[in-house]
């Protein structure tokens, strides 16, 4: 597959978000996603789509 086919359907990652946290967290919670063979990023990612998806009202999502 082309990577021009792999892009369609997907947005851009154009920002990011910078967050503080306890070093022993962090380490804990970038091990455990190894562990579970998926990314920090791709969690936080998920977390945040859930996150806004349960908090904005359904006309809101249709949009």
């Amino acid at each position: 597959m082309s990577a021009e086919k792999k892009k369609i359907g997907k947005k851009k990652k154009d920002s990011q978000l910078i967050i503080r946290i306890n070093t022993e967290e962090r380490d804990r919670f970038v091990s455990l996603c190894d562990e579970l063979d998926t990314s920090a990023a791709r969690e936080i990612r998920r977390f945040i789509k859930t996150f806004v998806a349960g908090h904005t009202p359904e006309k809101q999502q249709e949009n």
